[in-house]
């Protein structure tokens, strides 16, 4: 019985000291962040052209998320390719962070970075520069339409299960911003103490949900989607289980109508979760073929 009773003892201090030790050493790694030295390798991206056969190509950006690296180049993005390709699209696969020579981390990634490396890729001969589209998948759609914002260049984007605001980054710390302008962080949504039960427990979605709840942040970073100088296409999923790309993406529905938007604008919500887009590529390549080639310099040349 006694045993029994310095076993359960251990059990209640271990119970006790354990989230005290983790919170303690989660407050360590917030408040030792360099959160001012710019990251290594910024501003520098990983880039893979893919061309078609014809001459005057459209050319069209791809942008992954949180996983990083260069996930449209390799063979889960084969089959898209295929069919831009089939389409007379060229193809520019940007890795912004997690492969060779870019940053480690998704931590403020310089959207003036990628953007020149698209230009820089766009002077190909065989690449019509005055038809660039864009489009990216999670953070990657969060990039997408940060790029459609700041840049005319840009004649149509895709937000696949998007972001509606610039939240922070994929750091242990979380407190800096996941990308950045002229060299300065963005305005981005915090990650309150409050997230931290269901970041542990990897509920991303609910942790989102919290940041969510803080409407004033999520305004102050929210993408000036209304700024985009083309088409726009939202494709969510409504049982996403990384974050609310449906919610997020009826957002910004709600800004483009509030700013009589002047172009096309289409939110596809999925019967799915975060990964459902997959097997609808079909719509991107109608948006693109219908929208984007009615874009002035975007026609077919003949």
């Amino acid at each position: 019985m006694k045993r029994l009773f310095r076993i359960l003892k251990w059990m209640i201090i271990a119970a006790v000291t354990l989230p005290v030790l983790t919170l303690g050493y989660m407050a360590y790694i917030v408040h030792s962040f360099d959160d001012e030295t710019l990251p290594e390798n910024y501003g520098k991206v990983a880039v893979n052209l893919f061309m078609a056969e014809n001459d005057s190509q459209p050319l069209i950006v791809g942008l992954g998320g949180a996983e990083g690296g260069d996930g449209w180049a390799g063979p889960h993005g084969e089959k898209q390719r295929s069919m831009l390709k089939d389409n007379g699209y060229a193809f520019l696969s940007v890795a912004y962070f997690g492969a060779e020579g870019t940053p480690d981390s998704l931590d403020r990634i310089s959207v003036n970075g990628v953007h020149n490396a698209v230009m820089k890729a766009a002077e190909d001969p065989r690449i019509n520069e005055n038809c660039i589209a864009v489009m990216g998948v999670s953070r990657g759609g969060e990039l997408a339409l940060l790029l459609g914002s700041y840049y005319k260049a840009y004649k149509g984007v895709v937000g696949i299960v998007p972001g509606s605001s610039v939240f922070a980054a994929m750091t242990p710390a979380m407190t800096t911003p996941g990308f950045s302008y002229n060299e300065k962080s963005l305005p981005f949504v915090p990650v309150p103490w409050s997230a931290t039960p269901a970041l542990l427990s990897r509920d991303l979605r609910g942790a989102f949900e919290i940041m969510m709840k803080d409407t004033e942040a999520m305004q102050a970073a929210a993408i000036n989607v209304e700024n985009i100088a083309g088409p726009v296409l939202f494709i969510s999923g409504k049982h996403d289980e990384q974050w609310p790309s449906m919610e997020m993406s009826k957002m910004m529905m709600e800004r483009l109508n509030y700013s009589q938007f002047p172009y096309y604008k289409r939110h596809l919500a999925l019967e799915g979760g975060h990964s459902e887009h997959h097997d609808h590529f079909g719509e991107v390549m109608v948006f693109l073929n219908q929208q984007l080639r009615a874009q002035p310099g975007c026609a077919r040349s003949h």
